[in-house]
């Protein structure tokens, strides 16, 4: 019996979640570059969730061709939410997600941060630390077929 490798998970849709800073450093890893407009974000009260359908570069399949993926970012616990820099409404202006981090509080509560290109930023306060990453629709190859770069 081995290890598994990521070879072994090769067309597998991913399913992540995070609980804690570590976790969500994963998971921030691979939506860097991810797209969305902002009519894709929304914040279910009832159900204390704030989730985004996003297109995903999948960072994990470095070296071939570049494949983007639907995936639902969901984050759990939520009470508030609040946006700097976009209009969740505008259909037309695609985000660009650079990277989600959390900045803790009391009691295991804080805000996860998701941090947009173009001073973009949508604040997610939180009872606990709980983000789920899940591919939704199977991989394509990237329309521009390029690896997203970022200058040094």
């Amino acid at each position: 019996m081995s290890d598994a490798s990521f070879a072994d998970g090769d067309e597998a849709p991913l399913r992540l979640r995070a609980l804690d800073a570590d976790d969500l450093a994963v998971i921030s890893g691979l939506v860097q570059d991810a797209v969305f407009p902002g009519t894709e974000m929304t914040w279910d009260r009832k159900a204390r969730r704030f989730a985004v359908l996003l297109t995903r570069f999948r960072w994990e399949h470095r070296g071939r061709d570049a494949e983007r993926v639907q995936s639902v970012l969901a984050i759990e616990d939520v009470s508030a939410v609040q946006s700097q820099g976009i209009n969740p409404k505008d259909a037309d202006t695609v985000l660009s997600l650079l990277s989600v981090t959390f900045e803790p509080g009391e009691d295991g509560a804080g805000r996860v941060i998701l941090t947009l290109a173009g001073d973009g930023a949508i604040g997610v306060t939180v009872e606990a630390l709980e983000v789920v990453l899940k591919d939704v629709t199977r991989p394509y190859v990237a329309p521009s077929g390029r690896t997203p770069s970022h200058p040094d």
